[in-house]
């Protein structure tokens, strides 16, 4: 089994408020949720209102697979438009 995890940070422009900066993390997570078979968790800059760290967590029998998946995942995130895509590091092990 392989599990592959993205870290991903994504910046908010402008963005003043914890409560605004939840919202948009809210619709990332339920959209990316719906659409693809990982976990989505917000896991850094948590207090930070201008920059969100997110973590995508998926399992699967082969790391191209999943490496893909995690691939397919990013663009989709950045092309939500919702904040601007940042820094990106994919980490995979076998179990």
């Amino acid at each position: 089994m392989v599990v592959g995890v993205l870290s991903l940070v994504m910046y908010l422009p402008g963005n003043r408020s914890l409560k605004g900066k939840r919202s948009v993390v809210k619709a990332i997570k339920a959209k990316v949720s719906n659409r693809y078979n990982v976990s989505v968790a917000e896991i850094d800059r948590l207090d930070d209102v201008a920059s969100i760290g997110l973590g995508v967590v998926q399992a699967g029998n082969e790391k191209n697979h999943v490496d893909r998946c995690l691939r397919t995942v990013a663009r989709f995130v950045g092309g939500l438009h919702l904040a601007q895509p940042g820094e990106e590091e994919y980490i995979f092990d076998n179990y």
